[in-house]
């Protein structure tokens, strides 16, 4: 354990931006270690949606050349920071430690690259507390995925479900296989359901509505299930690079209403994760992420599954991937593993992520 810190009880606020663009996480966690275990509470927590100019900032970040990128790179860290900032003032709540996922832009781990955008520096200097980010790089540069991190939190922090499965911009999952940790991002989900939704100006599906009065394409459903991916074994993850080269294009094939579209995906995103879970005898399912709240998709996947899903609080649905980047900062600051090799596939576990220390 790190001499910095020698006590058992630590608060966190954990920051986490997802794919989907929905906007910036921001949970205020306290973390025990009591009997070799760890239990956690979140205190406060918020979502602040991002404004038009953000959603396009960072959607076009890829298209940026390398010094408007730098530029970005600690605008959006300030934007953070300030963030953080009022939110320390609005709750009272002072924690000792900011841990910053960063919104990913480029993540190709086979070329040795993943960037997720917003400098923990610009966080640290504009909020005045210590600042940990940057999770996945020295995860890459040891030969792993840099995907999935969640895991470690799901390991330590939910031992009573056989899996956890959260449906965020894609689905992943994790789950104790021959006593390591496994874990794998299955397919896309809000990333792609909200994409189908936008020449209908929504900004998503609420509730699954139009999937629910659309029909399943068979040929478009066949051709979603038997992308390269599926079939590939882990450790494997998934990025907006992937999704532009191999699974929007499929749905670009077929000239069918987006209710159909949205019907067929839906039914698609069930299968994957009922392929994911079917090796396991009846269990207990975690399922979080803000998926859970259309209604339709959790249907579909409660007929498809022999498995009960069990959805815990809606501050836990909401918040666990900024619950569980807390916990992976507060793991690099005392000097422990937070990334799991069994997982990501990297030549070793290791203690992930780069510290800015606010003195």
């Amino acid at each position: 354990m790190n001499s910095k810190i020698t006590k058992s009880e630590f608060r966190v606020m954990g920051i986490m931006s997802g794919t989907s663009l929905d906007g910036i996480d921001l949970a205020i966690c306290t973390f025990r270690h009591q009997n070799k275990k760890w239990n956690f509470t979140i205190e406060k927590a918020i979502t602040l949606e991002y404004s038009d100019n953000w959603k396009n900032k960072l959607s076009g970040a890829s298209n940026l050349n390398s010094l408007e990128l730098l530029k970005l790179h600690n605008e959006y860290g300030e934007y953070i920071g300030q963030s953080v900032k009022t939110f320390i003032a609005e709750t009272g709540l002072i924690p000792e430690l900011i841990a910053s996922h960063g919104h990913t832009i480029f993540h190709q781990p086979s070329k040795g690259i993943t960037f997720q955008l917003g400098h923990g520096a610009a966080i640290a200097a504009t909020c005045g507390r210590t600042t940990i980010s940057d999770f996945r790089s020295f995860d890459v540069a040891l030969g792993g995925q840099g995907a999935p991190l969640v895991p470690v939190g799901d390991k330590l922090l939910f031992q009573n479900y056989q899996f956890c499965l959260n449906l965020g911009g894609f689905a992943n999952i994790s789950f104790d296989k021959n006593n390591n940790r496994v874990a794998f991002d299955i397919c896309p989900v809000n990333i792609v359901l909200n994409h189908l939704v936008k020449p209908l100006k929504l900004s998503f599906d609420t509730e699954g509505k139009l999937a629910r009065n659309g029909s399943v394409n068979g040929n478009l459903l066949e051709k979603l299930n038997t992308l390269t991916y599926y079939s590939k074994t882990g450790p494997k993850s998934l990025g907006r690079e992937w999704l532009v080269k191999d699974f929007l294009p499929v749905l670009d094939q077929f000239e069918i209403p987006v209710k159909d579209k949205l019907r067929t995906v839906t039914e698609h995103i069930a299968d994957q994760i009922n392929k994911s879970t079917s090796h396991e005898n009846m269990g207990n399912i975690l399922i979080t992420g803000g998926g859970v709240f259309n209604t339709f998709l959790v249907e579909t996947i409660r007929i498809k599954n022999k498995h009960n899903l069990i959805q815990p609080d809606k501050l836990l649905i909401n918040y666990k991937e900024a619950l569980i980047f807390a916990f992976i900062g507060l793991l690099r600051y005392l000097g422990q593993p937070n990334v799991y090799a069994s997982v990501t596939g990297a030549g070793k576990d290791s203690v992930s992520g780069i510290i800015f220390e606010y003195i």
